[in-house]
């Protein structure tokens, strides 16, 4: 299975579609009556909502918009892409239809601000099995899934060209008993060796920092290596995760994240408060 991204590639198609649209001066009703596509159809091609990307459609709007070869050649190959599955669709009842994974494939740096919890990326199989297992009646072999499901998504710090990863934590996340004190213990040592790679920064935001702009809740940013991949904003929900991808939107995120980091400790007292909480631990073990 491919380790590219389908949703981006359905984004740099529909930026491809839009931009070919905008330079011809078309509306999208004009666009898609002059190409005889449905305006539905060319709505959600541009906007990366599609999931059926047609070859007709493709060549109907390549032959409208008069492009070069190449051009309708790019357009083709992007939907091919698009189609294809990466490892993440195995387990499309744990990620849903706009997956988590799909971006962090081809993220090239990941900021994450997370209240209550060690971040995904970073948790230990017994942390995340507490985690799916606190207060629900789960099947065992459920969690084994939705546990198998978070550890594949850690691989993309292990890869050759790991994205460059910036997480900030509350005090909390540090303190929250998450599966017992020998669990919890084993994630925090697991959490100050990965603080340590040269790829992760781990910062710590103490109670005493007081409030900040991250206190409605958790989300993450990615940001891609290519610049036609604009950033999107992740914000997970107890249902689905939201994909924010406005302008407006980035730079509220980008702010609030910027205020956190800036509020937090530094990387160095950052991992002297991981290793203080891991001997506070010791003594309940």
């Amino acid at each position: 299975m491919t380790q590219k991204s389908p949703n981006i590639r359905r984004r740099r198609l529909g930026h491809v579609l839009r931009g070919l649209r905008e330079e011809a001066g078309l509306t999208l009703d004009a666009a898609a009556k002059g190409a005889r596509v449905p305006r539905s159809t060319l709505g959600r091609m541009e906007t990366a909502e599609a999931r059926r990307l047609r070859h007709t459609d493709l060549n109907a709007l390549a032959d409208f918009y008069e492009v070069a070869p190449e051009t309708r050649e790019g357009m083709h190959s992007l939907a091919r892409e698009a189609k294809e599955l990466g490892w993440w669709s195995k387990y499309k009842d744990v990620f849903g239809e706009r997956a988590l994974p799909d971006w962090e494939a081809e993220a090239a740096a990941i900021r994450t601000f997370e209240p209550q919890l060690i971040p995904g990326l970073f948790q230990t199989p017994s942390y995340a099995s507490a985690i799916f297992r606190g207060g629900r009646a789960t099947a065992d072999e459920d969690i084994e899934r939705l546990v198998e499901a978070r550890v594949n998504r850690q691989q993309i710090l292990n890869r050759v060209h790991p994205p460059r990863m910036t997480a900030v934590l509350d005090e909390a996340a540090l303190h929250r008993l998450v599966g017992g004190s020998a669990v919890m213990k084993e994630q925090l040592e697991h959490l100050s060796h990965l603080a340590v790679r040269h790829n992760i920064d781990v910062q710590v935001l103490p109670y005493s920092a007081g409030e900040h702009l991250g206190m409605e809740g958790s989300f993450t940013i990615l940001e891609f290596p290519e610049p036609r991949d604009t950033p999107i904003v992740y914000v997970g929900t107890a249902t689905t995760g939201l994909v924010l991808e406005s302008p407006e939107e980035l730079d509220v995120y980008n702010v609030a994240f910027s205020n956190i980091q800036g509020v937090a400790l530094s990387t160095s007292l950052s991992a002297k408060f991981i290793d203080d909480a891991v001997t506070a631990l010791e003594k309940q073990t």
